[in-house]
């Protein structure tokens, strides 16, 4: 059995869509599958739109947060809800073309247990995105050690993969990254990258700004290293600048040099302002952390989770 994961924020639009064009294309290759929507806290009527879909076909699943908890919160909740032998998880919009579901389901078939989603190109992006998108890769997986440069979020996992994640017991999780941490067979297969059905997509800059942040904390602490790199660097300046004023003094050279004094202080501070930030974000993950709340609320359910069984969400 394959589950189709699909996170959805305001989707209302291209939900019946997504859903007849993933169960065509699966039908067709003569896969058993099934259709797992999660509405993320949408705002319009993404949840009426699944619950009709999941009334049309038992094929078809949908689970409702109780508000907006992020896109990684609604793949993981897909991920520990589904009950297939493996899965696959897509965006709702369909930029991830369906009709690369059936090959990735063949690549699992010959025995890899992780199918890597690449983008043969970035499609529309701005060259602003593209070159955030590029950097904030590189950064990753540097700090990291992985090579993390084709991952996505479009992806087959195995069963052994799925339970692996769901173990973790962190609350801010990455997806892209712990599903590359993890290891196994793994295997890249390119894709198009499709037109939005539908809208626009729902990253504004100050989102994939603060999205990036946050991935970075949660899966490195090279920052934290950073901080420290700073430190030594700026005692071994002040160490030079100290034993050249006291040499200076002690000749009597020594010059006034109030600006001078004016722009290390200026300099020290925002150094020290700057790491203590750094410093204070870790500390606030950690409390975040240790709070143990869960990363995700249902509040709503409907479907049958697995067809041919009596096993359902509702």
């Amino acid at each position: 059995m394959l589950c189709v994961i699909l996170p959805a924020y305001n989707e209302e639009p291209v939900i019946s869509e997504a859903a007849r064009r993933v169960s065509a294309v699966l039908e067709q290759a003569g896969i058993p599958y099934h259709i797992l929507f999660v509405d993320d806290g949408s705002k319009d009527g993404t949840w009426s739109a699944i619950e009709r879909e999941a009334q049309k076909s038992s094929h078809v699943s949908g689970l409702r947060f109780s508000r907006n908890f992020g896109k990684e919160a609604a793949m993981f909740a897909g991920l520990e809800q589904a009950k297939g032998d493996c899965c696959v998880v897509m965006d709702c919009d369909l930029q991830h073309p369906p009709e690369k579901i059936v090959e990735m389901y063949r690549l699992w078939e010959q025995g890899y247990e992780v199918v890597e989603g690449v983008k043969a190109h970035r499609g529309t992006e701005s060259g602003v995105y593209r070159a955030s998108a590029g950097l904030f890769y590189r950064l990753i997986s540097k700090a990291s050690g992985l090579n993390m440069a084709g991952a996505s979020d479009f992806k087959l996992l195995d069963r052994k993969v799925v339970d692996a994640l769901n173990a973790m017991p962190e609350r801010h999780v990455f997806f892209r990254a712990l599903s590359y941490w993890v290891g196994f067979r793994r295997v890249e297969l390119p894709y198009e990258v499709q037109e939005r059905l539908s809208g626009q997509s729902k990253w504004s800059p100050r989102a994939l700004v603060r999205y990036a942040l946050s991935n970075i904390a949660s899966f490195s602490t090279a920052p934290m290293h950073l901080v420290s790199w700073m430190g030594a660097i700026f005692l071994l300046i002040s160490v030079v600048l100290g034993i050249q004023t006291l040499v200076r003094k002690f000749s009597g050279t020594a010059l006034e040099g109030f600006t001078t004094v004016i722009l290390i202080n200026l300099f020290s501070c925002g150094l020290i302002m700057l790491s203590l930030g750094i410093i204070g974000f870790y500390i606030a993950r950690i409390y975040e952390e240790i709070k143990g709340r869960p990363r995700y609320i249902i509040a709503e359910t409907c479907g049958t989770q697995h067809p041919g069984t009596e096993d359902t969400v509702c």
